[in-house]
């Protein structure tokens, strides 16, 4: 029998569902299965506050899988969201010592599940520094890459996860490709490029693949990204997100205490608008923001070294002074720095004593002493509004 999705779900409707009441897949908790070669993909839905009770469940769905013909991997992750049309009841009010004697119960509205969550750290990795933009197209990737090498530069031990699980950037920056492999169980060991340990979803399907994943796939995989890589120690982890302000961003800022976010942008009103957005979502969250880094700032003539605003100038440093952010810098936009990148070889890794490489390094280290500033501040909590 081929492997299919149908084959798939065969199996799993023989896994019975928590509290012994149908079938994992009759009662919806099995996310869309994603195939690709042998490798099978897919997540749990269940109640947040019971995650860890029905971690066999998610083994039992995982053996199940794994030993259908064809198989070469399952990897099968539990996610906290909750199904569509579901809610989750309100708890009972809890009171503390005795309540007055002349004191009524007052009715209390229905309120949509206000979790709060406090965001557990990852073994071995001091700082997570999420490089993000408000849109597409401002350069973020080029930008995350040389400043985790610049960051290295400094002396710093640097891991790059690239959370843009619908189009990585960061295998063909580095010049990296092949595939991880697991040390024990669901842990895979990181590659590496240019002294960076990488890990990103360029490296688990072909590059031509599109990823046609719902929000609860994209947070499974990078909840596996993070968490089930064998990192080691880190000082400094940079998470290139993905454009825009999404399941990504919140899962990040739900899973790990962001040491900050740095914002990427260019010149023009049009990006910084987006940016603007970006640095909201951040702060709503209660992520710090580390800094912005105007990308594409000017073009210098290689020719005759004239100067050309072609996307305008100065408009991300009145936005970080509007904002009461830092403004970490001008990167410009120059032949030498899209050929490195496009060839794999980043402008800071390989031309480390030139020009663009010392405005990366200074990005950096402005970078390096916010986060070190940030350190021993509590978690970001997490609330969702009613």
């Amino acid at each position: 029998m081929a492997l299919s999705k149908d084959t798939v779900l065969e199996a799993l409707r023989t896994i019975g569902g928590p509290d012994l009441s149908g079938d994992i897949v009759s009662l919806g908790m099995v996310s869309e299965v994603v195939i690709h070669g042998g490798r099978v993909y897919f997540a749990l839905t269940v109640d947040p506050a019971r995650a860890r009770e029905l971690e066999p469940l998610r083994e039992a769905a995982e053996r199940a899988v794994a030993a259908l013909p064809g198989v070469e991997k399952a990897m099968v992750t539990l996610t906290s969201e909750t199904a569509a049309g579901r809610s989750v009841p309100p708890p009972a009010p809890q009171h503390r010592g005795h309540p007055h004697p002349h004191s009524h119960p007052q009715p209390q509205p229905p309120r949509r599940p206000a979790p709060t969550r406090q965001a557990v750290a990852v073994p071995g990795i001091r700082h997570i520094v999420a490089v993000a933009s408000g849109k597409g197209g401002v350069g973020k990737s080029t930008v995350a890459v040389n400043l985790a090498l610049g960051l290295k530069q400094l002396g710093l031990k640097v891991g790059m996860l690239d959370a843009d699980i619908y189009g990585p950037s960061q295998p063909r920056l580095l010049g990296v490709s092949g595939r991880p492999q697991a040390v024990e169980g669901r842990v895979l060991r990181p590659l590496e490029g240019h002294g960076l340990k990488v890990m990103s979803m360029g490296f688990l399907v072909e590059e031509d693949t599109p990823m046609i994943w719902r929000g609860p796939m994209v947070i499974s995989a990078l909840t596996q990204m993070l968490r089930e890589v064998e990192w080691g120690t880190l000082d400094v982890l940079v998470v290139d997100m993905p454009p825009g302000t999404g399941d990504a961003q919140l899962t990040m800022a739900q899973q790990v205490p962001l040491s900050g976010a740095v914002i990427v942008s260019t010149p023009q009103d049009l990006a910084l608008i987006d940016a603007r957005k970006g640095i909201n979502m951040f702060r709503k969250v209660d992520v710090p923001i580390l800094g912005i880094v105007e990308n594409m700032s000017y073009f210098l003539c290689p020719a005759c070294g004239t100067r050309s605003d072609i996307f305008g100038t100065g408009g991300a440093r009145r936005e970080a002074e509007r904002l009461g952010a830092a403004f970490l810098g001008e990167v410009p936009l120059h032949m030498a720095i899209r050929e490195t990148s496009d060839a794999g070889r980043p402008v800071v890794a390989t031309e480390p004593d030139g020009t663009h490489a010392r405005i990366f390094v200074e990005i950096a280290a402005k970078v390096q002493a916010a986060v070190e500033g940030a350190a021993g501040r509590p978690a970001p909590r997490i609330i969702v509004d009613s």
